[in-house]
């Protein structure tokens, strides 16, 4: 058998494309390619690209995938031109944003996070994780634009395939701008929705409802999970909100829901769910590294375990079943 070292070098160096298509995304070259294609020249100047780099630049995106280069006019893929054009409502970039101005550089404390178990961001030294990014309506707007860019496939997928027929109300918990009530709402004209998240939260969401024609049955609540009583609904949801938290939390998460819920609701629980082995999700596994470098105790974990604890709260029928790309849902009964 045949050892390579490519592999090898292929991750250690995988941080060059990721910066590539970060820088290009923070450009918004994506965006002014969907309105004009062009050659190097134009988009020199269109881009404010200096000589020196911007070939390589470009010809990089071609390499990678992300744009496509026909007798020296650059153009979007139909994959960037769909996912990475700002003006299209299909837009997953904000994660990429976020990404690119938070993740990037704080990643650059693994190590220390490894050797520690400290976080590596704003709330290093045990702050509040969020207060920072909440404290700043810029920053806000742009963290909550990222949860919907990271959530959307999920989202769309639990619309269409969770038994919303069976239920008449839903409430989504951490619901930052709103995309996964908003889905459901879309795709079940009969609910009625519900985001709970603080109050800072309140007004980015009501405009992306309000974009999505959604004002008359989808309203916002504004509260705190850890101080309030979580609405009362149906159905009740947490997509990326559990693997923020440490497991006394996560707990306490679920047993509010079971107090909130009505008999026969259900709890609904997403995050990238690590495979029971704990051998084949490596995304999931990173994100929890990632949760590592960004909280003070939050880590994500497997299917079995969320069974584990739903059970332990009361909730019975408890089941896992796969979303798209590495996310699934734990669904629970009470």
């Amino acid at each position: 058998m045949d050892i390579s070292p490519d592999r090898i070098l292929q991750t250690g160096l995988a941080f060059w494309n990721a910066k590539t298509l970060l820088s290009a995304v923070e450009m918004e070259i994506f965006t002014e390619l969907a309105k004009h294609p062009g050659d190097l020249a134009t988009l020199q100047g269109r881009l404010g690209m200096h000589p020196r780099g911007a070939r390589d630049f470009l010809d990089a995106l071609v390499a990678l995938g992300f744009l496509q280069r026909i007798d020296g006019v650059y153009s979007n893929t139909p994959e960037t031109s769909l996912f990475l054009d700002k003006a299209k409502p299909s837009y997953i970039g904000g994660i990429l944003e976020m990404a690119n101005h938070r993740l990037y550089p704080f990643w650059g404390g693994l190590t220390a996070a490894v050797r520690t178990g400290e976080s590596q961001n704003e709330s290093k030294g045990g702050h509040d994780p969020f207060a920072a990014i909440y404290a700043d309506p810029a920053r806000l707007r742009e963290f909550l634009r990222a949860m919907s860019g990271v959530s959307r496939g999920a989202n769309m997928a639990i619309a269409r395939r969770f038994p919303w027929s069976q239920y008449q109300s839903c409430a989504d918990i951490g619901t930052a701008q709103g995309d996964l009530v908003t889905q459901i709402a879309l795709a079940n004209p009969h609910l009625k929705g519900l985001g709970f998240d603080l109050p800072e939260v309140g007004p980015v969401f009501e405009d992306y409802v309000a974009a999505n024609g959604l004002a008359s049955r989808v309203s916002f609540a504004g509260g705190s999970f850890f101080t309030d009583a979580l609405p009362q609904a149906d159905v009740l949801l947490f997509g990326h909100i559990l693997h923020d938290w440490d497991l006394d939390t996560k707990r306490m998460l679920l047993r509010k829901a079971h107090a909130a819920l009505p008999p026969g609701g259900a709890v609904v629980v997403y995050d990238a769910i690590i495979d029971d082995d704990r051998s084949q999700n490596a995304f999931g596994l990173l994100m929890s590294l990632n949760m590592l470098i960004e909280t003070p105790g939050g880590f994500d974990y497997t299917g079995a375990d969320c069974v584990g604890w739903m059970q332990e709260t009361g909730f019975k029928d408890c089941r896992v079943e796969h979303l798209v790309g590495p996310d699934s849902m734990v669904i629970g009964i009470k």
